[in-house]
Order: C-alpha cells, then structure tokens, then sequence
C-alpha cells in the first residue's frame, strides 16, 4: 500500500485484538506445514546479494514461466508458513469482485451501494453515498474522506466500520481522484458479502483457495462480523505466487479460467493514479510503466506480475515497518525493475 504518510497500522486495541483472535490462530494452523529450505541455489548472485541490504525483507520468490527460479527466505516465518499480507488484501478483494460480477451477484461495476447493499447505509450516512458504484469503490475514488493514515485509529476503533466510513464528508467528486482508503474497500466487501451472500472468506476460499489449491485462513472482522476488506489477510509466500500467476495468466490456472479475462483486462487499465507513489491504478491493482501489475501492502508486502515477461513475484516483509515510496518500497521497485526483471 502507498506509506508514503502515516498508513493502516492497527492501533493498540486492535492489535491486541488481532494477536488474540485471528491472525495468532491462523499462524499456529499454518505450523503444520512442512518448511522447505530457506535459499534456491541457483539464485543470482546480483539479486542475494541486493536481499542481504534488505534487512525488513522476509522473503522472495521469483516464478519464470512454471520455474521457480527464486526462493529465498533469509529472515521471518519462510515461504511455507502465513504472512500479513496487509493491502495487498486490497488487490484480492479486487479479483472477488469481478467473479461476483461473472457470477451474476452484482450487475456491473456501473452497480451502486443503493441498488445493491441499501441495507448497510445508515440513516445519517453522508449525502450520496447511496450512488457510489462498485468501479468508485474497486478504484477507491469514492471521494469520501479517508480512513487510513491519521483517521485509520478512531476508525477501526469505532463500534460500525461501515457506518463510520460511510458517514465520512465527501471531499472530492466520485469517480474521480483516488483517495487511498482501506474503509472504501471495506465497504466494497460488506457489499459482496451482501450480494453474495457469503463472507468474504467464504468467497475468497471458494473463488480462490480451492481452485488454485492455496490456504486462505480466517482473518480479522469487525464489529458486525463482516470480514476485513482490504487488510490482515495471511498467505503463505507460495500462495502469493500462484494469485500473481493468476494475473500473469490472464486469470486462468492449468486449464481452468478461474477469473473471467475481460475482469483481468479491466483490472489492468489505468483509471487514476496514487499521489504518493506515482503508479497508476487499476480494479484493485497498482500498474508500473514497465509492465508489472502489483498488489502492494504495508511494510513491503507485494504480489507482481508481469505478463510479457512471463514473470511472477511475491515479497514479504517486516509488516510492522514502513516502507516508504523514497524508501524501503523504493528499493524493492528497484529491485523488481532491476534484477528480476533481468530474469526474464
């Protein structure tokens, strides 16, 4: 996620929380995997020797065609065991969207909160809340206030995540500048989980985890019970991979079309661009110049792609330190510009 300013980290009652409840008991569900080495020998030189500088970066792997031709692991958990993948969840929530739209649940991205969710606005919610599309929401140009960075505390300490980003003031017209606002992808899962009827973990295990053979854990919910959209989701850096091969791939897995292509296409196309990090911004997903599509989260979480290339890329990272645009997510743009791209 863009931390070029005070970012979604959870506040000491949430944190608390987490560490009691989900995100403890999907680490210890996770221990029975078998680890599996912490270095690839055959990794180039230029890209161990870049990683050993890194000292928040908890692994790597880097995917050329069907080869794995990196898997490093020098600090955290390793590549078998969960990490928080933080706003990357954001990019998940993304490709839900489109199977939810594929399936017949919502009509369109053209869909607004009125016509598919009215019962999740409260009676005090901001003026035209009502009309927000889904596309406002997927590319979080909703024009409502913000709840991450400085608002991000009193948010997710409030007693109604939905209501409380629902009734933030409108600052920017919809659909038009992106506001980087993990409560505007919340309020995008409460509406899946509306139209679909089933939570967002479902979704994310039937959609995701059982065609592409990956383990979604339960994550973090809130108040009312509805899974965090847009933040704390755990997977293992193997799984990261294969939702990065899913992009790359043009949303199919072996044989099966597991995201429709047009929602991949869709996903892919610039609609606006993050005033922190300059990358434009797609359904859910950050694009670079050179090609790679990226799901980005805090402390330096990221899922690439890059389908000319024939590349996939998954990074975990220290989740509990920043990783700045001029700083640490810098480095890692270089080093997926750099060296992994050289790979190809």
């Amino acid at each position: 996620m863009p931390s070029d300013r005070p970012s979604d980290r959870p506040s000491d009652k949430l944190q608390s929380m987490l560490t009691r409840r989900a995100f403890s008991a999907s680490l210890l569900g996770a221990a029975a995997i078998p680890f599996v080495g912490r270095a690839f020998a055959q990794t180039p030189s230029d890209i161990r020797s870049r990683i050993a500088d890194m000292p928040q970066l908890h692994a790597i792997m880097v995917q050329r065609g069907d080869e794995v031709i990196v898997a490093e692991a020098p600090r955290g958990p390793g590549l078998d065991r969960v990490a928080n993948i933080k706003s990357c969840s954001k990019s998940i929530i993304g490709l839900l969207t489109g199977s939810a739209i594929a399936n017949g649940a919502i009509p369109s991205v053209k869909a607004t909160i009125g016509e598919v969710a009215p019962s999740i606005i409260p009676s005090n919610a901001t003026p035209g809340v009502e009309d927000l599309t889904i596309e406002d929401l997927v590319t979080l140009r909703a024009g409502l206030e913000g709840t991450s960075g400085r608002n991000y505390g009193a948010w997710v300490n409030s007693d109604n995540w939905v209501s409380f980003a629902l009734r933030r003031p409108m600052v920017a017209t919809p659909g038009r500048r992106m506001i980087y606002s993990t409560g505007t992808t919340h309020i995008l899962g409460v509406v899946l989980t509306v139209a679909t009827g089933k939570s967002l973990l479902a979704q994310a295990r039937a959609t995701l985890g059982q065609p592409l053979g990956i383990e979604i854990p339960a994550w973090t919910r809130d108040p009312q019970g509805y899974y965090f959209g847009g933040n704390e989701m755990a997977l293992t850096p193997r799984a990261m991979l294969r939702i990065g091969a899913l992009m790359r791939d043009q949303g199919r897995f072996d044989t099966d079309q597991i995201i429709p292509t047009d929602w991949i296409d869709q996903s892919t196309e610039a609609r606006t661009r993050s005033p922190y990090s300059g990358l434009d911004y797609g359904y859910g997903w950050f694009l670079s110049t050179s090609g790679f599509i990226i799901a980005r989260g805090y402390g330096g979480q990221i899922i690439a792609a890059h389908p000319e290339k024939d590349l996939v890329v998954a990074i975990t990272s220290d989740p509990t330190s920043p990783a700045r645009s001029g700083g640490y997510f810098g480095q890692l743009m270089d080093l997926l510009e750099g060296p992994v791209l050289s790979l190809a």
